[in-house]
């Protein structure tokens, strides 16, 4: 009973923003609404699949151990730099700056890193492309909405800033909400780690869950 009644929060709040879009649209007769279909039908097949079905549900939990594993390295080389503050949490407690920080600070030097060898590129492009072939998405809109992953959203539309004063005000809305709904790689640690505290299978759990 508690699922269905889940179901019917989380439906009616979906079909609250497809309203408010749609009343605040200034071209209705131009929405796609087969593409606003399909969005939605993927986002329902995508959580399936990953709540649902074992074999990709274990991707996932093998992606969130990865996130894990990360946020285990920060945690020693911040335990390196102020030892007990960090593990004494009796006598100190949870020290955000101590804690969350530096797992952001982490996640942005690695991205820089692999910004660096060209590998955050390659990946950001294949979404890109994904989005683009999926979704009919323009190409700084899909390269914009991928980058957003993994940089954030301050910094996505800086990776499409050639593009921006030829893009639509529909384009540009996009942009802005892709930055809206996702969140960087380094923020999305730190919500793993501050939510699953020290525990290892909490920070899995939580991962698997931000993730999805």
């Amino acid at each position: 009973m508690s699922f269905l009644v889940d179901a019917l929060r989380a439906s009616l709040g979906v079909a609250a923003l497809l309203a408010v879009c749609y009343l605040l649209s200034s071209d209705r007769r131009a929405i796609n609404w087969r593409l606003v279909g399909i969005g939605m039908a993927m986002q329902v097949l995508l959580a399936v699949l990953i709540l649902v079905v074992p074999g990709v549900s274990i991707i996932f939990d093998w992606i969130a151990e990865g996130f894990r594993k990360v946020i285990d390295f920060t945690h020693a080389g911040t335990e390196l730099l102020f030892g007990n503050i960090v593990n004494d949490q009796q006598t100190f407690g949870y020290i955000f700056a101590f804690q969350v920080l530096p797992t952001i600070v982490f996640f942005s030097a690695l991205s820089a890193i692999l910004y660096y060898f060209g590998i955050l590129q390659k990946v950001v492009y294949g979404l890109a492309w994904l989005l683009a072939r999926t979704l009919g998405l323009s190409g700084p809109e899909s390269l914009a909405a991928a980058a957003n992953v993994f940089i954030g959203q301050t910094e996505a539309p800086l990776v499409v800033k050639p593009y921006l004063e030829d893009m639509s005000k529909s384009e540009i809305l996009c942009l802005m909400t892709g930055g809206m709904a996702t969140i960087a790689g380094g923020v999305f640690a730190a919500y793993v780690g501050f939510l699953g505290g020290t525990d290892p299978e909490a920070k899995q759990l939580f991962a698997t869950h931000l993730l999805t």
